[in-house]
């Protein structure tokens, strides 16, 4: 039997468990000669005893409705994506319950919009909605595994 969630617009104050909204709203300063406005420090990267990264990620576009039974996590570090396009892309998430993924939240983003996902969320894989699906990705770069992967016993389906 498949379960339902409505995805919701993505805000500041409804994905804050998770991880952060990268966006350029709210308190700035200027910088370059006052031509460009700098939203500072708009994440909490962590990344353990590993470094930063930077990759591209290409991913093939999905639909809503969108279902899936997959959600991974990073115990090891944050991982921020940026879209290079102003498509939206979906994002799904899940509180932690004992080491398990409890029930799903979705959110849809707005143009302009990344996230960067604590340490240790669990969350679905890349969704973006629209062709080209390219991302640049910020995460961890170490030693050991930095990957762990839960399948619900039945798939969620996720509505716009």
């Amino acid at each position: 039997m498949t379960r339902t969630i409505a995805a919701q617009p993505l805000s500041a104050a409804g994905f804050a468990p998770f991880g952060d909204v990268l966006d350029a709203t709210g308190d700035f300063r200027l910088i370059n000669e006052g031509l460009c406005r700098r939203h500072h420090d708009r994440a909490r990267m962590d990344f353990g005893t590993g470094r930063a990264g930077i990759s591209v990620f290409d991913a093939d576009p999905r639909n809503l409705p969108y279902d899936f039974d997959l959600v991974e996590r990073h115990p090891d570090g944050s991982q921020a994506f940026l879209p290079m396009t102003t498509a939206p892309f979906l994002v799904i998430v899940a509180p932690d319950e004992a080491g398990r993924p409890g029930a799903p939240r979705a959110f849809l983003t707005a143009p302009g919009q990344g996230i960067n996902l604590h340490r240790g969320t669990w969350h679905g894989v890349l969704t973006p909605l629209a062709a080209p699906g390219l991302f640049a990705v910020v995460d961890r770069i170490g030693e050991g595994p930095n990957l762990e992967e839960y399948r619900y016993s039945a798939p969620w389906r996720v509505t716009g």
